[in-house]
């Protein structure tokens, strides 16, 4: 659809997916809120009815168990969390009409208003099944709360649905020496009633809706194949305990997370409607809605979004989404984000080297319809940056403004090069084409093309030399004119992307805030106000500081998280309370190699069997044992302890040991019964 075919503006309302609750904000995360961002803004832009709304995803097992670990309430936690995602968030420039949770009253009326309409039609059905059930924390486990051995290729310390190594799937049931990623116990099989959306009764409408083109092609076609396999009813309700909304008519029973989650976009927005007297909910949630309503989010929650979602809204008699788009995944330098490299880059650590909308340009620039992923390339992002913003765009105001400033502040009455102004208006339909369609890569390299043009004609009328010439001060003015409202017309383009640059932009040319149809005008005779510098370079050694802070944190991370040693040359060790002792994690393990370790006077490389698990582990035991008389002996292991980079490898654990040292070393060893994998208590 485009603008002269319309009578009056689109009414649109654009979601995010909602970021959980439980840790900050990363680069990973920020490509989609900017990808959102883009095309929101770029719809308002154009004078759209564009409406956005987000929220924090604030229920879960997950995020009651970290509120445990930090000893706060999950009220308390989601609170303290979404503070920082508003901020950071907003220093990215990411513009939310609405940033709401989860945990709201909104939410809660709106999940059982969709559950209870689903029930009388017939779509919630109960049904005993048996699930792997936690017995020291007394709670039944989530697949991503469950590890162990890949039961198809025998991979250790795979989650509990997929094997990362082979890429299998199964039920977490299946995996070999489970264990409980909570508590570390071994889980049990448990019956219990549980509530499950009969989605198989929508197998023809997701057919059809699947393939409607709501969807990008490569989506629809993942869909197909899930479809043709025949679709399982889907399990809804979790038991307590549980932080999230307790079912209506049940006892002890919870939501699971991704019923009320996207159910988060209804309440945020019904949230902001009640606040507004502009909006109304039923005109864009309601079944008859001609409002448009798409989704941005990752391509790794496309079945809820794509099956679930859809299925669950039809059933409760709502609109389903105008479109789903989906994106991929962020790499940094070729690789996944990794702590240890300092490529795990959050975003305040980001900010505080780094200018935002120098990744929310260099993330458009990589961006497009399709669902690939991303590679944030730092070498080439510090490149990119220097050379498209810095060297050419913000460069040809930098060029041309200070002269007209010398000339007395006030552009040439006429253009004078209208041919180029009118190639750069002509610009503004194909971009615009290209926002839409999320294409923001070509606009991007549209964008710079033009800019390249405009240096070239500063270039060919060198203003510099002319202004040296006598009787030549209008030809500077008038190249230096075209040059300012080139330089315009780039800013307007690039806004969607750059709005701190285009407001800058805007003080410098003395102009009110741009809108899309100003490209068709001119600054003619008009005065403009001293420039000031808008953009510098990025210098390798920012980024060198940001990942080297980055690669600092998560190592203060995971010391913070490291057990304190109740050990030490003292005769009796140092004080420690009882919390801090109960976060050591014990473990029996039998030793499956030892190994002398060349070039160590003391240590011995032990290879540990924790039930399924190994570990790899140096041990200052050489003085008092021989490797060959420790193979196949079970002994004691702190198995929480983070693993530490030594000189001879990595090790993963501490074995526990006692004695005054030399020949006087005793490894712990448990009585007999003991199997590896135990706990110690």
């Amino acid at each position: 659809m485009n603008q002269t075919e319309q009578t009056k503006p689109r009414k649109i309302l654009v979601t995010s997916a909602l970021p959980y609750a439980n840790g900050p904000i990363h680069l990973g995360h920020m490509l989609e809120y900017i990808q959102t961002d883009i095309w929101v803004r770029f719809q308002k832009l154009r004078g759209e009815n564009c409406t956005y709304v987000c929220a924090d995803d604030a229920h879960g097992t997950a995020i009651m168990l970290k509120a445990e670990q930090l000893g706060r309430t999950p009220e308390e936690q989601i609170a303290q969390v979404q503070q920082e995602h508003e901020r950071d968030f907003a220093a990215f420039e990411v513009s939310f009409d609405n940033y709401y949770s989860t945990h709201s009253e909104e939410n809660r009326v709106l999940s059982s208003l969709i559950y209870e309409r689903n029930k009388a039609q017939g779509n919630i059905v109960a049904r005993e099944i048996t699930q792997l059930f936690d017995p020291e924390k007394q709670l039944f486990l989530a697949d991503r709360f469950v590890k162990g051995t890949c039961p198809k290729c025998g991979a250790d310390d795979q989650y509990g649905d997929n094997c990362e190594k082979c890429g299998a799937t199964y039920p977490a049931e299946e995996l070999k020496n489970p264990r409980s990623t909570i508590s570390g116990a071994a889980p049990v099989m448990k019956a219990n009633t549980q509530l499950f959306f009969d989605l198989p009764k929508y197998q023809a409408f997701l057919t059809q809706w699947t393939q409607s083109g709501s969807l990008q092609e490569g989506i629809a076609n993942k869909l197909k194949e899930w479809l043709e396999a025949g679709l399982q009813q889907w399990d809804i309700s979790r038991e307590a305990p549980y932080f999230g909304f307790e079912i209506p008519g049940e006892t002890g029973k919870y939501f699971y997370v991704w019923l009320d989650a996207p159910i988060g976009y209804m309440a945020s927005f019904q949230n902001l409607c009640d606040r507004r007297e502009d909006l109304d909910f039923d005109e864009y949630w309601g079944k008859d809605s001609d409002a448009e309503l798409y989704h941005f989010i990752g391509k790794d929650i496309i079945n809820f979004h794509g099956l679930f979602w859809p299925a669950m809204l039809s059933g409760a008699d709502f609109r389903t989404p105008t479109a789903i788009y989906s994106h991929g995944f962020v790499t940094v330098n070729g690789a996944k984000m990794s702590k240890s490299r300092g490529t795990f880059i959050k975003a305040e650590t980001y900010l505080r080297h780094l200018n935002p909308e120098y990744l929310r340009y260099y993330f458009a620039a990589k961006l497009s319809g399709r669902i690939d992923d991303i590679d944030l390339n730092l070498e080439d992002f510090a490149q990119r940056v220097n050379a498209d913003l810095v060297n050419k765009v913000v460069n040809i105001a930098s060029r041309t403004a200070n002269f007209v400033f010398k000339l007395g502040g006030k552009l040439s009455a006429s253009d004078t090069n209208p041919e180029l102004t009118a190639e750069f208006q002509a610009a503004a339909s194909e971009i615009a084409s290209h926002y839409e369609q999320r294409e923001y890569g070509r606009a991007m390299r549209d964008i710079m093309a033009l800019a390249d043009k405009a240096n070239q004609y500063i270039d060919e009328k060198a203003p510099w030399a002319l202004m040296k010439q006598e009787g030549k001060a209008q030809e500077v003015l008038d190249c230096c004119s075209v040059g300012v409202n080139l330089f315009r017309l780039l800013a307007l383009y690039l806004k969607p992307v750059l709005p701190t640059l285009a407001q800058q932009a805007e003080a410098f040319l003395n102009i009110a805030p741009m809108s899309w149809q100003d490209h068709k005008t001119l600054l003619l005779n008009h005065e403009i106000n001293k420039f000031k510098a808008m953009m510098q370079r990025i210098d390798m050694k920012q980024i060198t500081t940001m990942t080297e802070e980055a690669k600092a944190e998560a190592e203060a991370e995971a010391a913070a998280g490291k057990p304190k040693s109740i050990l030490d040359d003292d005769p009796i060790a140092a004080e420690i309370n009882f919390d801090d002792f109960a976060k050591i994690d014990m473990r029996i393990a039998k030793i499956v190699t030892a190994s002398h370790v060349e070039g160590a006077d003391k240590l011995i490389q032990l290879t540990l069997d924790l039930g399924g698990e190994t570990r790899n582990v140096f041990a200052g035991i050489k003085s008092a044992y021989k490797p060959e008389d420790l193979e196949g002996r079970l002994t004691v292991m702190v198995a929480n302890l983070a693993p530490r980079k030594m000189k001879f490898g990595l090790s993963e654990g501490m074995v526990m040991a006692a004695g005054p040292g030399g020949k006087e070393i005793f490894l712990l060893s448990p009585d007999s019964g003991a199997v590896p994998g135990m706990r110690v208590k």
